[in-house]
């Protein structure tokens, strides 16, 4: 460990001495966005920067002599909207940046318009986060993963106990989100993923390939179904079509290849290959569980000519989890007790094929996805006996999609429509030790077919000026799961959108919608001990989402906004041995849903969020959010409300990165959270010798559900960059300290078996063991050091 830290600081004080800034340049190409030719004299600008350039005759721009690091640029041109771009990073390789630009036929002369980071969006001008390149690279305490950098956002929890990347959204379930890559849908994003839900120690998706996200914690777009608490959709870089270029990245969990260039003129590449050593981390740590796992991903997009380009991604992970059974000590032997071993395949792969035909734009996407999760546990982690076997889980989830999408603008209106097809196909092999009020045995198979269909349509309407704008959209999903599922008009969703400007940099946005989202497989093919279907008359799942929000633009950095929301839950999944609704689990390793189920549950969550943002270009990145919410459930609609496992009540995060000059940055991110509520255990069933044996772990007094509370917890993340610039390559380092306060959280006591038997002459089904409370409490400090290297 000595040795490495020495030659970390060797290298590190090797580049600072060689080191030699090099100035870059950009080029781009600026077009109609509908005729798809070239525009002449249009101005282009560095935000931030005095430099700029026009376009040729070509549509082609030069700007040089670019200090580097990362920007926005600004295109401006007489009867055209203004168009504000991504970040794109500036060095020795600076990618060619397409801009397309939409004329404003209402225009009578050129209009100044402010660029701003704070882009409204017609379908959603509220619950709309855009989250750009210098989010993801620099947020404190995150290590470039998209998962932990949403969290800086209003109404997202993170979880302080266990490394975990679970997405709790406004007080909804790990299961409730839904993700898109380049406009295809992925079921997860990220590695060891607990199946029927989300979550997992570490994100899937590399860094280096997003462009930008936008995150939606409400007021979904229509084309993105089967959410109820957030979308996440990515944007992809695309290849350069200039140079061929490769960069290393040793990150706190994994070391990664990238490369991006063109092969041909018509054709560009993004590719990328990580390897963990996360395993490592944890053995270190002293986890007695040990990860290892490998992922790819690579997008591949060709431009046939102006009007036609087809679009090939794919994106794969091989999860491998051990357990650590040389750990010792009380701690590590209960969890070592329960956890399973964990394999894992999944990928997604798919195509989109898109044609511009002037003011109508269509697009075909095809997709494959595919999941093989496998667990494996024994009792006392001892496989030398059969008998010992308690779990042995294997399940292939696998679903074909196919979108037809046609998009068209009118001056002030635009319509958008399309139609979903999917095929899902659902095997699982499931041996389970189950304890209820007896030992019984869950042995099961299931190949489940199903076939699911979707419409949808969107019509927004943008006013002069932009000074009001709204959308109207609906959509309808089925299946032919059931009868009820094959109704159409019972999956209606319409949804409705307006924003209005009061006054300069006053804006008053709201939004109504109904939304639906399909049971998770593993409920739908779940079978009891006859081998029937049990959830047969299952229903989607509801969600009601009401928001308003007051958003204050005092100039083109700064923004605060207020936003109110309110959702309310119908034919929630309701766990009929627990009589909890199945949104309430999901945040731990395995899988949820395989058990009996009835959609009878409702819930609630509403609340008001505050954010204030400032962005002083190329200095400062200031965010804070403060978030004031509950989040409750009943078993019926004539039931009490009680609160869910997301019921934290408020979170409060701050973060800042500022650049000082040489390129070096440094990063605050100061969380605090509060408390979760948690259950009782149920000792006397817990107790039992078959109990206990069956699954290694207290049961819960449900009776008690959530009826006690954790403190709250507050964390503090400092990272620090550094970046060396050359002529041909680029060379990062960064430091980031995850809770360098090593705060403690105290969490509840966990009831664990002594091994003892206090009565053996007892009948086995009547066996008790001696049991004991293990104090718990968690927190650490994480250091993390990471090299980046592009050539």
């Amino acid at each position: 460990m000595k040795k490495f830290i020495v030659g970390w600081i060797c290298l590190w004080w090797l580049a600072i001495a060689v080191a030699w800034a090099q100035n870059g340049r950009i080029e781009g190409t600026v077009i109609d966005r509908f005729t798809r030719k070239p525009l002449e004299l249009v101005n282009v600008v560095v935000v931030g920067l005095p430099q700029g350039s026009s376009t040729d005759a070509e549509g082609k721009f030069v700007i040089e002599q670019i200090p580097p690091g990362i920007y926005r640029l600004q295109a401006s041109f007489l009867g055209y909207k203004t168009v504000y771009t991504a970040e794109y990073r500036v060095n020795h390789l600076t990618p060619h940046i397409q801009i397309e630009m939409e004329e404003d036929e209402e225009m009578l002369g050129e209009v100044t318009v402010t660029a701003t980071p704070f882009p409204r969006v017609t379908e959603s001008p509220v619950s709309l986060r855009v989250i750009g390149l210098q989010e993801i690279e620099k947020v404190p305490g995150a290590n470039r993963d998209i998962s932990r950098v949403v969290q800086n956002y209003p109404g997202v929890a993170f979880s302080p106990i266990g490394y975990r990347n679970d997405l709790i959204v406004r007080g909804g379930g790990p299961s409730e989100n839904s993700f898109y890559l380049d406009g295809i849908e992925i079921p997860n994003i990220n590695h060891f993923s607990t199946q029927g839900a989300s979550g997992g120690p570490v994100g899937l998706i590399d860094a280096d390939l997003i462009r930008n996200v936008r995150f939606y914690s409400g007021s979904f777009p229509v084309s993105r179904g089967n959410a109820l608490s957030s979308v996440l959709d990515f944007q992809l870089r695309d290849g350069d079509m200039e140079h061929n270029s490769v960069k290393a990245t040793l990150g706190a969990s994994e070391v990664a290849l990238t490369s991006n260039g063109h092969l041909g003129k018509k054709t560009s590449y993004l590719v990328s290959v990580r390897q963990s050593y996360l395993q490592m981390l944890f053995k270190i740590l002293g986890l007695p569980f040990l990860p290892a796992y490998t992922d790819a991903s690579f997008k591949l997009k060709t431009r046939f000519n102006a009007y036609n380009e087809l679009t090939i991604l794919g994106l794969g992970g091989i999860d491998r989890m051990k357990l650590n059974l040389g750990l010792e000590g009380e701690d590590a032997e209960y969890l070592l007790s329960y956890l399973p071993e964990i394999n894992q395949e999944t990928f997604t792969v798919g195509g989109v094929y898109r044609h511009y035909a002037g003011r109508h734009v269509q697009s075909v996407t095809l997709s494959h996805s595919y999941l093989n999760n496998r667990n494996l546990k024994y009792r006392d982690n001892d496989d030398s006996r059969p008998e010992n076997l308690t779990l042995n889980l294997g399940s292939v989830e696998q679903e074909t999609q196919l979108r037809l999408d046609n998009t068209s603008t009118w001056e002030r209106w635009k319509l958008d429509a399309g139609i979903e097809l999917g095929y899902l196909q659902y095997t699982n092999h499931t041996y389970q030790r189950v304890y209820g009020n007896s030992l019984s045995v869950t042995d099961y198979r299931t190949a489940l077919d199903i076939i699911r269909w979707g419409l949808y349509a969107s019509l927004n309407y943008t006013g002069v000026d932009e000074r009001f704008t709204a959308s109207l959209g609906v959509r309808t999903d089925g299946n032919n799961y059931n009868s009820r599922m094959k109704e159409l008009w019972r999956q209606l969703s319409p949804r409705m959108s307006v924003s209005y400007r009061l006054a300069d940099g006053w804006y008053l946005s709201g939004h109504m919608g109904l939304y639906y989202q399909l049971p998770p497989y593993t409920a739908l093919g779940f079978k009891d001990a006859d081998g029937m279907y049990v959830n047969r008359s299952l229903k989607y799942t509801s969600v009601t989402q009401e928001s308003l929000g007051l958003a204050w633009r005092p100039n083109e950095s700064m923004e605060l906004t207020a936003e109110g929301f309110y959702k309310g839950y119908d034919h929630m999944p309701l766990s009929v041995a627990d009589g909890i609704p199945l949104a309430c689990k999901g945040n731990d390793y395995g899988v949820v849903g395989n058990e009996r189920l009835a959609s009878v549950a409702q819930g609630r969550a509403y609340g008001v969020e505050l954010m204030f943002r400032w962005l002083l270009r190329q200095k400062l990145n200031l965010a804070s959010s403060l978030t004031f919410f509950k989040s409750e459930f009943r078993q019926s609609d004539s039931g009490e409300y009680l609160p869910s496992a997301w019921d934290n009540q408020f979170i409060w995060n701050a973060s800042g990165t500022y650049n000082f000059p040489k390129h070096w940055s440094v990063g605050l991110r100061v969380s605090w959270i509060g408390g979760s509520p948690y259950t009782p255990y149920d000792v006397d069933k817990s107790s039992l010798v078959e109990a206990w044996d069956a699954q290694g772990r207290g049961y819960y007094d449900y009776t008690r559900y959530n009826a006690e509370r954790l403190s709250s917890y507050a964390k503090l993340d400092v990272r620090v960059d550094k970046v060396f610039y050359w002529k041909k390559c680029m060379l990062g380092f960064y430091l980031d300290l995850q809770n360098i306060t090593a705060s403690k959280l105290k969490q509840a006591d966990v009831l664990m078996s002594t091994g003892v038997i206090e009565n053996p002459e007892a009948p086995l089904s009547e066996q008790r063991y001696v049991m004991k409370y293990l104090p718990q409490e968690s927190g650490t400090l994480l250091p993390t050091l990471g090299i980046t290297f592009e050539y």
